[in-house]
C-alpha cells in the first residue's frame, strides 16, 4: 500500500493537523492526567471521580433535583442516574420525590455524605501541589477554562 503523499511545506493549515497542536487532544490527555492523578486520592473516600464530582455539588448546595445537579455538572441523567444509585447505595446521599411534583427527585446528603466532606479537605492542595502552579496560575487558568467551555458550548449551539 502506497503512503499518501504529505501535505506541501509552504501549506500553513497543514501544520495545525499535528496531534501537539491540539488543544482537544491538549484538554483531553491533562483530563486523563488529572482523574489518574484523582484515583489514589479518593481511594480512601471510596468513590469514584464521577462520584466525586456529584459530592463537590452536593457540599456546596444540598437538596438539589437531579436536573439541576445534571445541569451543574453537564451530564444527562442517563449518565448521572447510575452515579446517584451507587452514592445512595453507599450510604452518602438520601433521594427524594419532591412534595410539590413527584415527578421532580432531589438529592439530600446523609450524615455519611456530609462527614465524608471533611475527608476530602485536603485533596484541592495535593492537586494544588502536583501541577507545579501557584495558587494565582490554578485560578487564572480554572477562570480560562470555564469560559473556553461556554464559548465552545455557545458554538456548539448555534452550529447545531
Amino acid at each position: 500500500m502506497a503512503r499518501s503523499k504529505a501535505p506541501a511545506p509552504d501549506d500553513s493549515r497543514a501544520q495545525w493537523l499535528q496531534l501537539d497542536r491540539q488543544l482537544c487532544f491538549a484538554l483531553y490527555s491533562s483530563s486523563l492526567a488529572m482523574t489518574k492523578l484523582y484515583k489514589p486520592l479518593l481511594a480512601p473516600l471510596g468513590v469514584t471521580y464521577p462520584q466525586y464530582l456529584v459530592m463537590l455539588v452536593l457540599w456546596e448546595a444540598d437538596g438539589l433535583s437531579v436536573s439541576q445537579l445534571g445541569q451543574r455538572l453537564s451530564l444527562d441523567s442517563g449518565t448521572l442516574t447510575p452515579l446517584l444509585k451507587r452514592l445512595e447505595t453507599l450510604g452518602h446521599i438520601e433521594r427524594r420525590r419532591a412534595s410539590d411534583d413527584e415527578r421532580r427527585v432531589d438529592i439530600f446528603l446523609t450524615p455519611r455524605g456530609r462527614k465524608l466532606r471533611q475527608l476530602a479537605l485536603d485533596i484541592p492542595g495535593h492537586l494544588a501541589c502536583a501541577s507545579g502552579c501557584e495558587l494565582d496560575e490554578v485560578i487564572a487558568l480554572t477562570q480560562r477554562l470555564h469560559q473556553l467551555r461556554q464559548q465552545l458550548t455557545r458554538s456548539a449551539t448555534e452550529a447545531g
